[in-house]
């Protein structure tokens, strides 16, 4: 069975929040909280969050063992940028893009 939790518009750019997805992925659910908890990333701390949910949707809602499950997908996609115009010399507008960040996980029940 898949378990599924989300978290969105994170404050980080979808290239640093990957660092942090790739290296939990593929992993059982209570070994990438232990990675994540000793990544030094910012991004860390929300994937741990995260996975603590997934965690807590399995038990809660389907009645699962958590220390069963095994991350089947996790990635970071893009959000909507929030967007911001600095004052710039001779009367000039200078752009300024903060990017966002979508993260979603699925993990499934294996046994053994």
């Amino acid at each position: 069975m898949q378990v599924r939790a989300k978290v969105t518009n994170i404050r980080v750019s979808p290239r640093k929040a990957r660092l942090v997805v790739d290296a939990v992925r593929g992993k059982r659910v209570m070994d990438a909280i232990a990675i994540a908890k000793f990544l030094p990333q910012r991004t860390a701390e929300d994937v741990e969050k995260l996975l603590r949910s997934v965690a807590a949707n399995a038990e809660n809602n389907f009645d699962l063992d958590p220390e069963d499950l095994w991350i089947k997908e996790i990635y970071a996609d893009g959000a909507p940028s929030f967007r911001r115009f600095k004052a710039k010399a001779r009367g000039r507008v200078g752009r300024i893009t903060r990017q966002n960040t979508h993260i979603t996980v699925i993990a499934e029940d294996r046994e053994g």
